[in-house]
């Protein structure tokens, strides 16, 4: 009986040896990683950090990152809405449009929620240049894509 489960170990060694040297390769794809920010508020505080993180911590680190602005967040990128400015940005006189501004200048993509936009009487012409008016293949795109990890303020 010995020698049965001396040859079962050393098989199920090998298996799980092979199954570990190929998981990682599966892992391991061309996709890069991504960060999905999920803003949902036109809480200009709340909006910076959201902001900041997605530019900062995401996109300058490589990740593809895209900012979802729904609910009250769409009228964030309102260019003729007023933003307070907090925090340290106060002091540079940043504002929250500015931040997207900048954010889209280095490759993020800001997408707007087109019912909420719709519900807030707001259209493409209202928003900050480069925003761009979310269709469900749009999000879909971004949400489900592999290597994608969501971030909701």
């Amino acid at each position: 009986m010995k020698p049965y489960f001396t040859r079962l170990s050393a098989v199920l060694m090998l298996i799980t040896a092979v199954f570990a040297t190929t998981l990682p390769a599966q892992a391991d794809t061309d996709t890069p990683r991504g960060l999905f920010v999920n803003l949902t508020t036109d809480d200009t505080w709340v909006a910076a950090k959201a902001i900041m993180f997605a530019h900062e911590k995401s996109l300058r680190n490589g990740h593809d990152t895209a900012i979802w602005l729904n609910v009250r967040a769409v009228y964030l990128a309102d260019k003729k809405r007023p933003s307070h400015i907090h925090g340290m940005m106060a002091e540079s006189g940043t504002s929250v449009q500015d931040m997207l501004a900048a954010f889209i200048a280095d490759g993020g993509t800001v997408i707007m929620c087109q019912a909420c936009s719709k519900a807030a009487g707001l259209t493409q012409d209202d928003y900050i240049d480069g925003v761009t008016m979310g269709s469900w293949p749009v999000v879909e795109g971004w949400l489900f894509r592999e290597n994608m990890q969501t971030l909701s303020w």
